[in-house]
Protein backbone atom coordinates (compact mmCIF):
# COMPACT_ATOMS: atom_id res chain seq x y z
CA UNK A 1 0.00 0.00 0.00
CA UNK A 2 2.49 2.28 0.83
CA UNK A 3 4.55 1.83 -2.57
CA UNK A 4 1.74 2.03 -4.49
CA UNK A 5 0.47 5.38 -2.51
CA UNK A 6 4.24 6.97 -2.93
CA UNK A 7 4.00 6.35 -6.87
CA UNK A 8 0.63 8.54 -6.62
CA UNK A 9 2.03 10.86 -4.69
CA UNK A 10 5.29 11.64 -6.60
CA UNK A 11 3.24 11.19 -9.99
CA UNK A 12 0.71 14.06 -8.39
CA UNK A 13 3.32 16.28 -7.19
CA UNK A 14 5.20 16.02 -10.54
CA UNK A 15 2.37 17.40 -12.72
CA UNK A 16 1.63 20.12 -10.47
CA UNK A 17 5.37 21.31 -10.51
CA UNK A 18 4.68 21.39 -14.11
CA UNK A 19 1.50 23.14 -14.54
CA UNK A 20 4.26 26.06 -11.95
CA UNK A 21 6.67 25.75 -14.14
CA UNK A 22 4.87 26.59 -17.37
CA UNK A 23 2.76 29.24 -15.73
CA UNK A 24 5.10 32.15 -17.53
CA UNK A 25 3.97 30.60 -20.97
CA UNK A 26 0.28 31.23 -20.28
CA UNK A 27 -0.16 34.87 -19.88
CA UNK A 28 -1.39 35.78 -23.36
CA UNK A 29 -4.30 33.78 -25.05
CA UNK A 30 -2.68 32.16 -27.54
CA UNK A 31 0.16 30.98 -25.07
CA UNK A 32 -2.83 29.47 -22.67
CA UNK A 33 -4.54 28.13 -25.59
CA UNK A 34 -1.71 27.08 -28.17
CA UNK A 35 1.46 27.24 -26.35
CA UNK A 36 2.61 29.66 -28.77
CA UNK A 37 2.39 27.81 -31.29
CA UNK A 38 5.97 26.66 -30.84
CA UNK A 39 5.51 23.02 -29.78
CA UNK A 40 8.15 19.93 -30.97
CA UNK A 41 7.59 16.94 -32.77
CA UNK A 42 8.00 14.83 -29.19
CA UNK A 43 5.51 16.54 -27.07
CA UNK A 44 3.21 17.29 -29.66
CA UNK A 45 3.54 13.51 -30.86
CA UNK A 46 2.86 12.46 -27.02
CA UNK A 47 0.29 14.73 -26.32
CA UNK A 48 -1.66 13.33 -29.59
CA UNK A 49 -1.29 10.25 -28.48
CA UNK A 50 -1.99 10.89 -24.95
CA UNK A 51 -5.35 12.76 -25.75
CA UNK A 52 -6.24 9.92 -28.25
CA UNK A 53 -5.30 7.21 -25.30
CA UNK A 54 -7.27 7.10 -22.00
CA UNK A 55 -8.86 5.42 -19.76
CA UNK A 56 -11.56 4.67 -21.78
CA UNK A 57 -9.51 2.61 -24.12
CA UNK A 58 -7.72 0.80 -21.38
CA UNK A 59 -10.17 0.05 -19.13
CA UNK A 60 -13.83 0.61 -21.04
CA UNK A 61 -12.75 -0.58 -24.37
CA UNK A 62 -10.05 -2.57 -24.28
CA UNK A 63 -12.34 -4.44 -21.53
CA UNK A 64 -15.41 -4.64 -23.51
CA UNK A 65 -13.86 -5.51 -27.02
CA UNK A 66 -11.50 -7.60 -25.83
CA UNK A 67 -14.53 -10.02 -24.39
CA UNK A 68 -16.08 -9.75 -28.10
CA UNK A 69 -13.32 -10.19 -30.57
CA UNK A 70 -10.39 -12.36 -28.00
CA UNK A 71 -6.75 -11.33 -29.67
CA UNK A 72 -8.56 -10.01 -33.14
CA UNK A 73 -9.22 -7.09 -31.12
CA UNK A 74 -5.65 -5.82 -31.50
CA UNK A 75 -6.95 -4.86 -35.11
CA UNK A 76 -8.52 -2.03 -33.40
CA UNK A 77 -5.17 -0.75 -31.94
CA UNK A 78 -3.62 -0.92 -35.53
CA UNK A 79 -6.17 0.69 -37.05
CA UNK A 80 -5.61 4.12 -34.79
CA UNK A 81 -2.05 3.66 -35.31
CA UNK A 82 -2.49 4.10 -39.04
CA UNK A 83 -5.42 5.55 -39.70
CA UNK A 84 -6.06 7.27 -36.79
CA UNK A 85 -2.51 8.43 -36.11
CA UNK A 86 -0.10 8.29 -38.93
CA UNK A 87 -2.87 8.79 -41.59
CA UNK A 88 -3.88 11.93 -39.48
CA UNK A 89 -0.18 13.29 -39.25
CA UNK A 90 0.32 13.25 -43.23
CA UNK A 91 -3.15 13.97 -44.29
CA UNK A 92 -4.19 16.66 -42.16
CA UNK A 93 -0.98 18.23 -40.17
CA UNK A 94 0.80 20.26 -42.52
CA UNK A 95 -2.37 21.38 -44.28
CA UNK A 96 -4.11 22.12 -40.63
CA UNK A 97 -0.98 24.03 -39.91
CA UNK A 98 -0.89 26.04 -42.63
CA UNK A 99 -4.38 27.04 -43.12
CA UNK A 100 -5.17 27.85 -39.47
CA UNK A 101 -1.70 30.05 -39.61
CA UNK A 102 -2.93 32.01 -42.56
CA UNK A 103 -6.69 32.40 -41.09
CA UNK A 104 -5.32 33.12 -37.50
CA UNK A 105 -7.23 30.51 -36.40
CA UNK A 106 -7.19 28.95 -32.53
CA UNK A 107 -10.04 26.84 -32.98
CA UNK A 108 -12.04 24.57 -34.53
CA UNK A 109 -15.01 26.75 -34.60
CA UNK A 110 -12.97 29.43 -35.23
CA UNK A 111 -11.53 27.71 -38.52
CA UNK A 112 -14.88 27.13 -39.56
CA UNK A 113 -16.06 30.62 -39.14
CA UNK A 114 -13.44 32.50 -41.16
CA UNK A 115 -12.92 29.35 -43.77
CA UNK A 116 -16.64 29.46 -44.35
CA UNK A 117 -16.85 33.39 -43.80
CA UNK A 118 -19.78 32.50 -41.35
CA UNK A 119 -20.78 33.50 -37.91
CA UNK A 120 -23.32 31.41 -37.64
CA UNK A 121 -21.28 28.19 -38.47
CA UNK A 122 -18.70 29.31 -35.57
CA UNK A 123 -21.49 29.62 -33.40
CA UNK A 124 -23.09 26.32 -34.40
CA UNK A 125 -19.69 24.44 -34.01
CA UNK A 126 -18.99 25.92 -30.51
CA UNK A 127 -22.43 24.85 -29.49
CA UNK A 128 -21.64 21.19 -30.71
CA UNK A 129 -18.45 20.81 -28.53
CA UNK A 130 -19.75 22.34 -25.58
CA UNK A 131 -22.58 19.77 -25.22
CA UNK A 132 -20.59 16.87 -26.84
CA UNK A 133 -17.32 16.80 -25.21
CA UNK A 134 -18.80 17.32 -21.86
CA UNK A 135 -19.92 13.66 -21.47
CA UNK A 136 -16.91 12.38 -23.38
CA UNK A 137 -14.67 13.92 -20.10
CA UNK A 138 -16.99 12.75 -17.77
CA UNK A 139 -16.52 8.97 -19.19
CA UNK A 140 -13.00 9.55 -18.66
CA UNK A 141 -13.38 9.26 -14.41
CA UNK A 142 -15.00 6.03 -14.74
CA UNK A 143 -12.01 3.55 -15.66
CA UNK A 144 -9.56 5.21 -13.38
CA UNK A 145 -11.85 5.49 -10.41
CA UNK A 146 -12.81 1.67 -10.79
CA UNK A 147 -8.88 0.91 -10.72
CA UNK A 148 -8.41 3.19 -7.81
CA UNK A 149 -11.39 0.98 -5.42
CA UNK A 150 -9.33 -2.02 -7.18
CA UNK A 151 -5.82 -0.86 -5.39
CA UNK A 152 -7.07 0.95 -2.64
CA UNK A 153 -10.49 0.71 -1.78
CA UNK A 154 -11.61 4.37 -2.36
CA UNK A 155 -15.11 4.86 -2.95
CA UNK A 156 -15.52 6.33 -6.12
CA UNK A 157 -16.46 9.54 -4.99
CA UNK A 158 -13.11 10.26 -3.68
CA UNK A 159 -10.79 8.73 -6.92
CA UNK A 160 -13.34 11.53 -9.30
CA UNK A 161 -12.88 14.51 -6.58
CA UNK A 162 -9.21 13.94 -6.86
CA UNK A 163 -8.89 13.70 -10.15
CA UNK A 164 -10.61 16.79 -11.30
CA UNK A 165 -8.17 18.66 -8.16
CA UNK A 166 -5.42 17.80 -9.90
CA UNK A 167 -5.81 18.16 -13.49
CA UNK A 168 -7.32 21.80 -12.81
CA UNK A 169 -4.26 23.07 -10.65
CA UNK A 170 -1.57 22.29 -13.67
CA UNK A 171 -4.22 22.84 -16.52
CA UNK A 172 -6.07 26.64 -14.55
CA UNK A 173 -2.24 27.55 -13.69
CA UNK A 174 0.22 26.00 -17.26
CA UNK A 175 -2.49 26.46 -19.57
CA UNK A 176 -1.36 24.41 -22.95
CA UNK A 177 2.33 24.30 -22.26
CA UNK A 178 1.72 22.52 -19.07
CA UNK A 179 -0.85 19.68 -20.52
CA UNK A 180 1.88 19.04 -23.31
CA UNK A 181 4.59 18.70 -21.05
CA UNK A 182 2.32 16.37 -18.67
CA UNK A 183 1.47 14.07 -22.00
CA UNK A 184 4.98 13.63 -22.20
CA UNK A 185 5.69 12.29 -19.08
CA UNK A 186 3.10 10.57 -18.59
CA UNK A 187 2.96 9.06 -22.07
CA UNK A 188 6.33 7.59 -21.18
CA UNK A 189 4.91 6.03 -18.23
CA UNK A 190 2.18 5.01 -20.60
CA UNK A 191 4.62 3.27 -22.68
CA UNK A 192 6.78 0.95 -20.21
CA UNK A 193 3.46 0.25 -17.61
CA UNK A 194 1.48 -1.17 -20.91
CA UNK A 195 4.54 -2.98 -21.67
CA UNK A 196 5.16 -4.36 -17.67
CA UNK A 197 1.65 -5.08 -17.30
CA UNK A 198 1.09 -7.75 -20.93
CA UNK A 199 4.50 -9.54 -19.84
CA UNK A 200 2.60 -9.84 -16.08
CA UNK A 201 -0.50 -11.34 -17.17
CA UNK A 202 0.97 -13.96 -20.06
CA UNK A 203 3.20 -14.66 -17.25
CA UNK A 204 0.44 -15.29 -14.78
CA UNK A 205 -1.43 -17.68 -17.57
CA UNK A 206 1.74 -19.76 -18.19
CA UNK A 207 2.94 -18.13 -20.95
CA UNK A 208 1.82 -16.45 -24.30
CA UNK A 209 1.76 -20.14 -25.66
CA UNK A 210 -0.41 -21.74 -22.65
CA UNK A 211 -2.74 -18.71 -23.06
CA UNK A 212 -3.43 -18.66 -26.11
CA UNK A 213 -4.41 -22.45 -26.00
CA UNK A 214 -6.82 -21.85 -23.06
CA UNK A 215 -8.47 -18.84 -24.93
CA UNK A 216 -8.88 -21.44 -28.40
CA UNK A 217 -11.32 -23.62 -25.91
CA UNK A 218 -13.42 -21.17 -25.00
CA UNK A 219 -16.85 -21.22 -27.54
CA UNK A 220 -18.02 -17.58 -28.56
CA UNK A 221 -22.22 -17.09 -27.90
CA UNK A 222 -22.37 -15.29 -31.56
CA UNK A 223 -20.75 -18.01 -33.78
CA UNK A 224 -19.95 -21.63 -34.11
CA UNK A 225 -16.54 -21.06 -35.00
CA UNK A 226 -14.19 -23.39 -33.21
CA UNK A 227 -11.69 -21.22 -31.14
CA UNK A 228 -13.70 -18.03 -32.46
CA UNK A 229 -11.18 -15.92 -29.91
CA UNK A 230 -7.97 -16.40 -31.43
CA UNK A 231 -9.22 -16.75 -34.78
CA UNK A 232 -7.67 -13.93 -37.27
CA UNK A 233 -10.53 -11.60 -37.85
CA UNK A 234 -12.53 -12.83 -34.15
CA UNK A 235 -16.10 -13.60 -34.66
CA UNK A 236 -18.04 -10.89 -35.58
CA UNK A 237 -15.49 -8.91 -38.27
CA UNK A 238 -18.47 -6.03 -39.50
CA UNK A 239 -18.67 -4.69 -35.80
CA UNK A 240 -15.00 -5.12 -35.72
CA UNK A 241 -14.88 -3.00 -38.73
CA UNK A 242 -17.43 -0.35 -37.28
CA UNK A 243 -15.07 -0.28 -33.72
CA UNK A 244 -12.29 0.52 -36.18
CA UNK A 245 -13.89 3.27 -37.76
CA UNK A 246 -15.17 4.77 -34.94
CA UNK A 247 -11.87 4.57 -32.74
CA UNK A 248 -9.25 5.53 -35.99
CA UNK A 249 -11.21 8.06 -38.31
CA UNK A 250 -13.09 9.63 -35.58
CA UNK A 251 -9.44 11.26 -34.76
CA UNK A 252 -9.95 13.68 -37.70
CA UNK A 253 -12.47 15.27 -36.86
CA UNK A 254 -12.39 15.94 -33.15
CA UNK A 255 -11.28 19.29 -32.18
CA UNK A 256 -8.90 18.29 -28.99
CA UNK A 257 -7.24 16.04 -31.79
CA UNK A 258 -6.51 18.26 -34.64
CA UNK A 259 -5.98 21.25 -32.28
CA UNK A 260 -3.14 19.55 -31.75
CA UNK A 261 -1.68 20.32 -35.44
CA UNK A 262 -2.36 24.03 -34.97
CA UNK A 263 0.37 24.72 -32.25
CA UNK A 264 3.06 22.54 -33.75
CA UNK A 265 5.95 25.00 -34.20
CA UNK A 266 7.46 23.76 -37.93
CA UNK A 267 6.38 21.67 -41.24
CA UNK A 268 9.33 19.28 -40.59
CA UNK A 269 8.39 18.76 -36.67
CA UNK A 270 5.28 17.60 -38.45
CA UNK A 271 7.19 14.63 -40.14
CA UNK A 272 8.85 13.31 -36.72
CA UNK A 273 5.44 13.55 -34.42
CA UNK A 274 3.80 11.56 -37.24
CA UNK A 275 6.65 8.62 -36.97
CA UNK A 276 6.88 9.05 -33.23
CA UNK A 277 2.85 9.20 -32.76
CA UNK A 278 2.34 6.35 -34.80
CA UNK A 279 5.10 3.93 -32.59
CA UNK A 280 3.36 5.69 -29.68
CA UNK A 281 -0.08 4.53 -31.36
CA UNK A 282 0.90 0.79 -31.74
CA UNK A 283 2.57 0.03 -28.55
CA UNK A 284 -0.11 1.44 -26.15
CA UNK A 285 -3.43 1.54 -28.37
CA UNK A 286 -2.58 -2.41 -29.97
CA UNK A 287 -0.77 -3.33 -26.60
CA UNK A 288 -4.36 -2.56 -24.56
CA UNK A 289 -6.65 -3.91 -26.85
CA UNK A 290 -3.79 -7.02 -27.27
CA UNK A 291 -4.14 -7.39 -23.46
CA UNK A 292 -8.00 -7.04 -23.08
CA UNK A 293 -8.15 -9.75 -25.97
CA UNK A 294 -7.47 -12.18 -23.02
CA UNK A 295 -10.20 -11.43 -20.88
CA UNK A 296 -12.10 -14.43 -21.25
CA UNK A 297 -9.13 -16.37 -19.15
CA UNK A 298 -11.01 -14.88 -16.15
CA UNK A 299 -14.55 -14.68 -16.98
CA UNK A 300 -15.24 -17.02 -13.64
CA UNK A 301 -13.80 -13.42 -11.96
CA UNK A 302 -15.32 -11.25 -13.75
CA UNK A 303 -18.35 -8.95 -12.69
CA UNK A 304 -21.53 -9.93 -13.66
CA UNK A 305 -24.86 -8.13 -14.24
CA UNK A 306 -28.61 -9.59 -12.74
CA UNK A 307 -28.93 -10.51 -16.88
CA UNK A 308 -25.60 -13.36 -16.64
CA UNK A 309 -23.81 -10.88 -19.14
CA UNK A 310 -20.23 -9.02 -18.11
CA UNK A 311 -19.81 -5.43 -16.75
CA UNK A 312 -17.36 -4.42 -19.26
CA UNK A 313 -15.80 -1.65 -17.25
CA UNK A 314 -14.65 -4.35 -14.47
CA UNK A 315 -12.69 -7.05 -16.79
CA UNK A 316 -9.26 -4.99 -16.83
CA UNK A 317 -9.40 -4.27 -13.23
CA UNK A 318 -10.27 -8.39 -12.55
CA UNK A 319 -7.30 -9.18 -14.63
CA UNK A 320 -4.85 -6.32 -13.09
CA UNK A 321 -6.14 -7.57 -9.10
CA UNK A 322 -3.56 -10.31 -8.95
CA UNK A 323 -0.22 -8.91 -9.75
CA UNK A 324 2.14 -7.93 -7.53
CA UNK A 325 1.44 -4.47 -5.60
CA UNK A 326 4.54 -3.09 -7.33
CA UNK A 327 3.04 -3.57 -11.06
CA UNK A 328 -0.52 -2.82 -9.06
CA UNK A 329 1.22 0.90 -9.10
CA UNK A 330 2.48 0.85 -12.23
CA UNK A 331 -0.83 0.44 -13.91
CA UNK A 332 -1.98 3.04 -11.73
CA UNK A 333 -0.09 5.63 -12.69
CA UNK A 334 -0.34 4.61 -16.10
CA UNK A 335 -3.87 4.98 -16.08
CA UNK A 336 -4.30 8.31 -14.22
CA UNK A 337 -1.38 9.54 -16.72
CA UNK A 338 -3.83 8.50 -19.88
CA UNK A 339 -6.72 9.95 -17.85
CA UNK A 340 -5.49 13.27 -16.98
CA UNK A 341 -3.94 13.74 -20.13
CA UNK A 342 -7.14 13.39 -21.99
CA UNK A 343 -9.12 15.12 -19.52
CA UNK A 344 -7.13 18.08 -19.85
CA UNK A 345 -7.09 18.42 -23.68
CA UNK A 346 -11.00 17.91 -23.30
CA UNK A 347 -11.79 21.04 -20.92
CA UNK A 348 -8.82 23.12 -22.25
CA UNK A 349 -10.52 22.88 -25.65
CA UNK A 350 -13.72 23.35 -23.79
CA UNK A 351 -12.93 26.66 -22.32
CA UNK A 352 -11.10 28.60 -25.12
CA UNK A 353 -14.13 27.23 -27.62
CA UNK A 354 -16.45 28.58 -25.13
CA UNK A 355 -14.91 31.94 -24.55
CA UNK A 356 -13.24 32.54 -27.93
CA UNK A 357 -16.23 31.81 -30.10
CA UNK A 358 -19.36 31.99 -28.31
CA UNK A 359 -18.99 34.55 -25.61
CA UNK A 360 -16.35 37.07 -27.19
CA UNK A 361 -18.29 39.38 -29.66
CA UNK A 362 -21.64 37.57 -28.89
CA UNK A 363 -22.25 37.74 -25.19
CA UNK A 364 -19.96 40.37 -24.10
CA UNK A 365 -18.75 42.36 -27.53
CA UNK A 366 -15.66 43.30 -26.22
CA UNK A 367 -13.13 41.72 -24.25
CA UNK A 368 -9.56 42.51 -23.17
CA UNK A 369 -6.89 39.66 -23.48
CA UNK A 370 -6.80 39.99 -19.34
CA UNK A 371 -10.51 38.71 -19.43
CA UNK A 372 -10.20 36.27 -22.11
CA UNK A 373 -7.80 34.36 -20.15
CA UNK A 374 -9.10 34.82 -16.90
CA UNK A 375 -13.02 33.49 -18.65
CA UNK A 376 -11.26 30.63 -19.91
CA UNK A 377 -9.50 29.52 -16.53
CA UNK A 378 -13.32 30.08 -14.75
CA UNK A 379 -14.99 27.55 -17.55
CA UNK A 380 -12.11 25.26 -16.81
CA UNK A 381 -12.96 25.07 -13.10
CA UNK A 382 -16.73 24.71 -14.52
CA UNK A 383 -16.29 22.25 -17.02
CA UNK A 384 -14.07 19.91 -14.62
CA UNK A 385 -16.79 20.29 -12.06
CA UNK A 386 -19.61 19.09 -14.17
CA UNK A 387 -18.08 16.78 -15.99
CA UNK A 388 -16.93 14.97 -12.51
CA UNK A 389 -20.61 15.58 -11.57
CA UNK A 390 -21.56 13.48 -14.36
CA UNK A 391 -19.12 10.81 -13.84
CA UNK A 392 -20.78 11.03 -9.88
CA UNK A 393 -24.70 10.70 -11.13
CA UNK A 394 -23.63 7.91 -14.31
CA UNK A 395 -21.84 5.40 -11.95
CA UNK A 396 -25.66 5.04 -10.51
CA UNK A 397 -27.36 4.72 -14.26
CA UNK A 398 -28.75 2.64 -16.38
CA UNK A 399 -25.05 3.35 -18.19
CA UNK A 400 -22.93 1.83 -17.02
CA UNK A 401 -19.65 1.33 -19.11
CA UNK A 402 -17.70 3.83 -20.42
CA UNK A 403 -17.83 3.08 -24.23
CA UNK A 404 -21.75 3.74 -24.45
CA UNK A 405 -20.42 8.00 -23.49
CA UNK A 406 -17.76 7.58 -25.85
CA UNK A 407 -18.94 6.72 -28.80
CA UNK A 408 -21.99 8.80 -28.65
CA UNK A 409 -19.67 12.07 -27.99
CA UNK A 410 -17.10 11.04 -31.01
CA UNK A 411 -19.99 9.98 -33.48
CA UNK A 412 -21.88 13.62 -33.12
CA UNK A 413 -18.59 15.30 -33.24
CA UNK A 414 -16.35 13.82 -35.79
CA UNK A 415 -19.66 13.04 -37.43
CA UNK A 416 -20.50 17.02 -37.56
CA UNK A 417 -17.07 18.17 -38.57
CA UNK A 418 -14.79 15.66 -40.57
CA UNK A 419 -16.41 15.87 -44.04
CA UNK A 420 -16.22 20.06 -43.52
CA UNK A 421 -13.19 20.16 -42.18
CA UNK A 422 -11.37 17.72 -44.69
CA UNK A 423 -12.53 18.93 -47.57
CA UNK A 424 -12.36 22.74 -46.50
CA UNK A 425 -8.50 22.35 -46.16
CA UNK A 426 -8.34 20.65 -49.66
CA UNK A 427 -11.00 22.58 -51.58
CA UNK A 428 -12.00 25.63 -52.64
CA UNK A 429 -15.65 24.55 -53.57
CA UNK A 430 -17.09 23.91 -50.59
CA UNK A 431 -20.20 25.73 -49.60
CA UNK A 432 -22.33 26.71 -46.43
CA UNK A 433 -25.01 24.89 -46.79
CA UNK A 434 -22.96 21.28 -47.20
CA UNK A 435 -21.30 22.63 -43.82
CA UNK A 436 -25.13 23.08 -41.70
CA UNK A 437 -25.82 19.48 -43.67
CA UNK A 438 -22.60 17.61 -42.31
CA UNK A 439 -24.06 19.14 -38.78
CA UNK A 440 -27.12 18.36 -38.93
CA UNK A 441 -26.66 14.81 -40.24
CA UNK A 442 -23.66 14.21 -37.71
CA UNK A 443 -25.60 15.63 -34.95
CA UNK A 444 -29.07 14.05 -35.66
CA UNK A 445 -28.50 10.97 -36.47
CA UNK A 446 -26.47 10.02 -33.20
CA UNK A 447 -28.52 11.78 -31.07
CA UNK A 448 -31.64 10.17 -32.86
CA UNK A 449 -30.55 7.13 -32.50
CA UNK A 450 -29.86 7.49 -28.87
CA UNK A 451 -32.96 8.29 -27.84
CA UNK A 452 -34.62 6.07 -30.16
CA UNK A 453 -33.08 3.78 -27.93
CA UNK A 454 -34.66 4.98 -24.72
CA UNK A 455 -38.13 4.80 -25.91
CA UNK A 456 -37.87 1.89 -28.35
CA UNK A 457 -35.65 0.00 -30.99
CA UNK A 458 -32.83 2.16 -31.88
CA UNK A 459 -32.12 2.93 -35.72
CA UNK A 460 -28.64 1.14 -35.71
CA UNK A 461 -28.19 -1.22 -32.35
CA UNK A 462 -25.09 -0.05 -32.22
CA UNK A 463 -24.04 3.65 -30.84
CA UNK A 464 -20.48 2.63 -32.26
CA UNK A 465 -21.32 1.81 -35.43
CA UNK A 466 -23.90 4.48 -35.47
CA UNK A 467 -21.12 7.14 -35.20
CA UNK A 468 -18.70 5.18 -37.86
CA UNK A 469 -21.99 5.75 -40.07
CA UNK A 470 -22.22 9.25 -39.36
CA UNK A 471 -18.76 9.60 -40.43
CA UNK A 472 -18.69 8.19 -43.10
CA UNK A 473 -21.83 9.96 -44.33
CA UNK A 474 -20.33 13.22 -43.10
CA UNK A 475 -17.36 12.64 -46.02
CA UNK A 476 -19.48 11.75 -48.58
CA UNK A 477 -22.35 14.53 -47.57
CA UNK A 478 -20.07 17.83 -48.14
CA UNK A 479 -18.54 17.23 -51.89
CA UNK A 480 -22.16 16.10 -52.71
CA UNK A 481 -24.37 18.78 -51.33
CA UNK A 482 -21.50 21.80 -52.70
CA UNK A 483 -22.28 20.63 -56.01
CA UNK A 484 -25.68 21.73 -55.97
CA UNK A 485 -25.31 24.65 -53.62
CA UNK A 486 -23.16 27.77 -53.82
CA UNK A 487 -19.89 27.33 -53.17
CA UNK A 488 -17.30 30.02 -50.67
CA UNK A 489 -14.49 31.15 -52.69
CA UNK A 490 -11.53 30.71 -50.94
CA UNK A 491 -7.97 29.92 -52.00
CA UNK A 492 -6.45 26.60 -50.78
CA UNK A 493 -2.91 26.94 -51.82
CA UNK A 494 -1.07 29.90 -50.18
CA UNK A 495 -1.64 33.14 -51.54
CA UNK A 496 0.26 36.01 -53.38
CA UNK A 497 0.88 39.26 -50.64
CA UNK A 498 -1.55 41.23 -52.74
CA UNK A 499 -3.89 38.43 -53.16
CA UNK A 500 -4.27 38.38 -49.55
CA UNK A 501 -4.68 41.70 -49.23
CA UNK A 502 -7.32 41.68 -52.10
CA UNK A 503 -9.42 38.99 -50.43
CA UNK A 504 -9.30 40.70 -46.85
CA UNK A 505 -10.63 43.85 -48.80
CA UNK A 506 -13.10 41.02 -50.24
CA UNK A 507 -14.07 39.98 -46.75
CA UNK A 508 -14.61 43.15 -45.38
CA UNK A 509 -16.65 44.68 -47.97
CA UNK A 510 -18.99 41.17 -47.52
CA UNK A 511 -19.37 41.87 -43.81
CA UNK A 512 -20.49 45.48 -44.18
CA UNK A 513 -22.88 43.99 -46.73
CA UNK A 514 -24.62 41.61 -44.01
CA UNK A 515 -24.54 44.44 -41.78
CA UNK A 516 -26.83 46.81 -43.78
Amino acid sequence: MIEKLCMVLIFVGVAVGVGVYCRRTATSVDGFVLGGRNVGPWMSAFAFGTSYFSAVIFVGYAGQFGWKYGIAATWIGIGNAILGSLLAWWVLGPRTREMTHRLGASTMPEFFGERFRSKGLRIAAAAIIFVFLIPYTASVYNGLSRLFGMAFGLPYEACVIGMAVVTCIYVVVGGYMATVMNDFIQGIVMLLGIVAVIVAVLSGNGGFTEAITQLSLIPSEESAMAGPFVSFFGPNLPDLLGVIVLTSLGTWGLPQMVQKFYAIKSGPAIKQGAIISTVFAMVVAGGSYFLGGFGRLYGDQVEMTAAGAPVYDSIIPTMLSTLPDLLIGIVIVLVLSASMSTLSSLVLTSSSTLTLDLIKGNVVKSMSERTQLGTMRVLVVVFIAVSAAIALVQYTSSITFIAQLMSISWGALAGAFLGPFFWGLYSKRISKAAVWASFIVGVGLTTGNMIMGFVGAPLIASPINCGAVAMVLSLVIVPVVSLVTKSVPFEVEPPSAQGAIDREFEHELEEEEELR
